[in-house]
């Protein structure tokens, strides 16, 4: 799974601690789901979208499969 975390953060002008505390998580986490080693939870994509003012589908992209 893609994601613009790291993009929109930047447009946002926000750490990865920064966001890490609007949403209640670890910086660590965050590193995690911007790297795509770890795929967050329903909740957790749907917080990250609040605090973006995007919805899920603009932060996160399946990847194309063959």
């Amino acid at each position: 799974m893609k994601n613009r975390i790291k993009v929109e953060r930047a447009e946002k002008d926000l750490s990865q601690a920064d966001l890490a505390g609007r949403i209640g998580v670890s910086r660590q986490t965050i590193n995690s789901i911007e790297t795509g080693r770890y795929v967050p939870s329903t909740i957790l994509a749907l917080k990250l979208a609040q605090v973006f003012e995007k919805t899920v589908n603009e932060i996160f992209q399946l990847e194309e499969t063959d």
